[in-house]
């Protein structure tokens, strides 16, 4: 569901880049006054491991769309919300400037839909409920599916708002919402049962990683570390080959509305500038080499049943995520030392 840049205004997507870093600024701020545990340590290698899931698009039964994890709700429940907004800023960061994926005038709108709504809206008020203290396997599984559809949803609807403040599309409100809000929701029956995956076997490995980030008890994570760091890698240099070649939910919804599923950038300076220096940015733009220009070349490299260029971006931007997120946890986690050495002084 990354936005691209032709859906917004400078305005409204000015608006959200200040939104979204304030979050990040606030976040920076709560996250070392709560008690550190493991939490901060796993900042990068789970950032690493929803880089490369997100990789994975899976298709849609009869609908002819794909979807994939957006990973905040996985995060929050984890790492506890301010760690799970960095940690998603960053892969969202990364995916951006190096990848083009999503619009680097649509960056805060996307940390916005992405990563705030998951983890302060759809973790807190519909999966902690829901999932209480983790005993019952029913309600943990029915706490993931309702709150990875919560998240989608609210997100889709945020798109539709977004793109409907900057009126700049052609896209109208209702019949927008109408296609926006029953793919999002399917995607996240999906995203649902994916995450109850991956937080059952963290529960029966290490449940002390679920408990919530404000407990002073920090577990030995380093089997269920080592364990996802190693997936995030297979993942991205295998796994995504295989990813599903049909329009996600957002490019789906776009082409039944529009009968395209890309909108053209407007003409004007903000996007223009905005758009060049992406281009000059992403090292491998859609998660592949750059496209020679020669025919022949082009083609082989899409008929291939191997494609390395989509292993060196999974490899590659997993491992710059591990980077940013886990320094962003190191200093956070410094920050946090810091303090409790002046206090007790």
């Amino acid at each position: 569901m990354h936005m691209s840049d032709a859906l917004l205004s400078p305005v409204v997507g000015g608006a959200f880049w200040a939104v979204s870093a304030g979050m990040i600024g606030l976040s920076s701020r709560k996250i070392p006054a709560e008690p550190d545990g493991s939490k901060t340590v796993l900042m990068g290698v789970m950032g690493a491991f929803v880089f490369a899931a997100q990789m994975i698009n899976f298709t849609i039964p009869g609908t002819g769309s794909s979807g994939h994890i957006g990973g905040g709700l996985l995060l929050a429940v984890l790492l506890g919300p301010w760690r799970a907004f960095i940690t998603l800023a960053s892969v969202l960061v990364i995916q951006a400037l190096f990848f083009a994926d999503g619009g680097l005038l649509a960056l805060g709108c996307n940390i916005f839909n992405m990563a705030f709504i998951p983890a302060f809206i759809a973790w807190p008020f519909v999966f902690r409920p829901i999932a209480g203290d983790g005993a019952s396997s029913i309600r943990f599984a029915t706490a993931s599916i309702a709150a990875a559809m919560l998240g989608l949803l609210a997100g889709a609807f945020s798109v539709v708002l977004q793109t409907s403040l900057s009126g700049i599309s052609d896209l109208p409100f209702g019949t927008f919402v109408l296609f926006m809000l029953p793919i999002h929701a399917a995607i996240g029956i999906v995203e649902g049962v994916l995450t109850w995956g991956v937080l059952s076997f963290i529960a029966s490995t290490e449940p002390g990683l679920l408990r919530v980030a404000s407990e002073t008890h920090a577990p030995k994570s380093g089997f269920v570390t080592a364990t996802l760091f190693v997936v995030a890698l297979a993942i991205g240099g295998a796994l995504s080959w295989f990813a599903s070649s049909k329009p996600d939910g957002l490019e789906w919804s776009i082409g039944k509305v529009t009968g395209a599923e890309e909108l053209a950038s407007p003409a004007e300076a903000s996007h223009e500038f905005l758009a060049a220096m992406q281009e000059k940015l992403a090292i491998l733009p859609d998660y592949d080499f750059r496209r020679t220009g020669n025919p022949a070349t082009d083609k082989t490299s899409d008929t291939s049943p191997v494609h390395p260029g989509t292993s060196l971006s999974g490899i590659a931007g997993s491992l710059m995520v591990l980077l940013l997120a886990g320094a962003a946890g190191l200093l956070l986690r410094n920050r946090r030392d810091s303090s409790t050495a002046t206090t007790s002084s």
